[in-house]
């Protein structure tokens, strides 16, 4: 069996629109899918990846999307004394082969989504506006945040008010509001009329 030589591991940085979050972005497919670690514990169990970087004094939470990571920052650090730590760190992950995501986390989180109430059933009319919201959301919304390192969930529809969740870079953002109000918001709101308000949860 001949070893193919990898190709090097490429990896830069992007701002987001949360000062906190920095997006650091690879040449390779980490994660197919959405991983957001708020707390230590969660990582602890699931990503080898984002239990390495909590032991980081700096680290205070850990997204990870496709070919990219976005750290959120302690607030008493700041980005030009650490970013430059976090390249050499992940990057040296990822050309060891590190391990990113453990097998059966996309299943776990499903089950407590599940167990949440997300996959509530909806019936009829209300079926189909729930259906029509989640379109839109993945179509135009998911990949506009993805960009800035962020993700966003559909939660639940009721009496006209839209609950989504917010992830990564996203949380705790200072201009997610302005993004959920004045974007998300006026777009469903155009296209969908039983649409009245969107709120948004930390997830």
């Amino acid at each position: 069996m001949s070893t193919a030589t990898k190709s090097p591991v490429m990896l830069y940085t992007e701002q987001t629109p949360n000062p906190e979050s920095l997006k650091f972005v690879t040449n390779r497919m980490l994660y197919q899918g959405t991983a957001d670690f708020r707390e230590e514990e969660l990582a602890r169990e699931w990503s080898p990846l984002a239990s390495a970087l909590f032991d980081q004094p700096y680290v205070k939470g850990v997204y990870i999307c496709n070919n990219f990571v976005t750290i959120t920052k302690e607030i008493n650090y700041a980005w030009e004394d650490i970013m430059l730590k976090g390249k050499q760190f992940i990057k040296g992950y990822i050309q060891d082969d590190g391990v990113i995501i453990n097998e059966g986390f996309k299943e776990a989180m499903e089950k407590i989504e599940a167990e949440k109430g997300v996959g509530y059933e909806y019936s009829g009319d209300e079926a189909e506006i729930v259906q029509k919201i989640k379109d839109l959301i993945d179509t135009y919304v998911k990949p506009a945040v993805e960009m800035d390192g962020g993700n966003i969930a559909f939660k639940s529809f009721k009496e006209g008010i839209v609950t989504v969740i917010l992830q990564g870079s996203c949380s705790g953002c200072p201009s997610s509001t302005v993004t959920l109000k004045s974007g998300i918001e006026g777009m469903l709101q155009r296209m969908i009329p039983e649409v009245k308000e969107v709120v948004s949860e930390m997830g």
